[in-house]
């Protein structure tokens, strides 16, 4: 198989289900910002094997990473057609409960803020902090979507990506602890 199909040369993209859409469609410009947060959670998977004690976090990222294949399908599916049928597409309350197990169990290992922080410190907490702001784009462009066609919008997925924000950021936090690097207030 070929990786190019030339079916997207007009500028559309199909969906689940065999609709065609143009490729700036809301829902395309939403699962691409998910992708797009994907590969920077790769990039900073990748930053993390150079450190000197990643803990759990590139673990944790890799089973983000999946979570993610997920959403994007579920974005790319309006008739939720598969989601029904393909388990490994699931995002939901045991999903988004992960999360918030892994930033209560991180949080533990941290001093409590009380201002904010600049983003930045080791190359992996940096990746991590660039991830969040990625993440939350997605999510902005998730709220857009939803106004746009509710009907065709899972409300767990914005929950999921909501949390998941929030876990980036702790996460980066973990990542510049771990490294040794101090976090620089505002």
């Amino acid at each position: 198989m070929k990786i190019y199909t030339k079916t997207g040369d007009s500028g559309e993209t199909g969906l689940f289900g065999g609709v065609r859409v143009p490729k700036s469609d809301a829902r395309v410009a939403t699962y691409g910002d998910v992708d797009e947060l994907n590969a920077w959670l790769g990039f900073a998977r990748a930053t993390l094997a150079q450190a000197k004690d990643p803990g759990d976090l590139p673990a944790m990222i890799e089973q983000i990473q999946r979570d993610l294949f997920a959403v994007g399908a579920r974005l790319a599916d309006p008739s939720r057609r598969i989601a029904e049928r393909v388990t490994k597409i699931a995002v939901g309350a045991a999903e988004i409960a992960r999360l918030e197990g892994w930033i209560d169990a991180l949080e533990a290992t941290l001093t409590p803020l009380s201002r904010f922080i600049l983003a930045g410190g080791s190359p992996a907490g940096a990746a991590l902090h660039v991830a969040r702001t990625t993440c939350r784009r997605a999510e902005r462009a998730m709220v857009a979507l939803r106004q746009a066609d509710n009907d065709a919008f899972e409300s767990e997925l914005l929950v999921y990506v909501n949390r998941l924000s929030d876990l980036l950021f702790v996460m980066a936090r973990a990542a510049n602890h771990r490294a040794g690097t101090p976090e620089i207030e505002w």
